[in-house]
């Protein structure tokens, strides 16, 4: 199953880039970054990817569920046993996704009630997914406190 974030804004050379880089480097599933253009004041800017059938679209959202990353990795596990072929990250603009954006997703999730810069959580989904096949893959990366 791909692993695909798509994120509005460009990251450019940044402290968060240097993270994000750091763990998709050591996924062990496919995976891929597309950044979408970001239009001041309105967030939107160029289309999604054509999504093929088979994917589940989970959304970083404020109001989305918060999960341990046991259960993100018990989701993950599930989409790709049941035959996903693409799991999709979107990560919107400083100003989110609006509410029709919101139905169209399969899975709304959070960091926690805080707001998180667009960068941080990119390299946060980033670092989360890394430790997702870690822990699919039993290895003793994540620790359960």
């Amino acid at each position: 199953m791909l692993l695909h974030i798509i994120a509005r804004g460009k990251i450019g050379r940044s402290p968060e880039a240097e993270l994000v880089d750091r763990y998709v480097k050591r996924l062990t599933m496919p995976h891929k970054i597309t950044e979408m253009p970001e239009v001041s004041g309105k967030g939107g800017g160029g289309k999604l990817p054509p999504q093929a059938p088979g994917t589940v679209t989970v959304m970083l959202d404020e109001k989305g569920k918060q999960l341990s990353s046991i259960d993100f990795a018990r989701r993950i596990e599930g989409w790709r046993d049941a035959g996903t072929r693409e799991c999709r990250f979107l990560i919107g603009a400083a100003d989110g996704f609006d509410d029709a954006e919101r139905a169209n997703a399969d899975l709304l999730i959070a960091f926690g009630n805080m707001t998180w810069p667009h960068m941080m959580a990119r390299a946060m989904l980033a670092e989360q997914l890394w430790r997702a096949c870690s822990i699919l893959a039993n290895h003793p990366y994540h620790r359960e406190g």
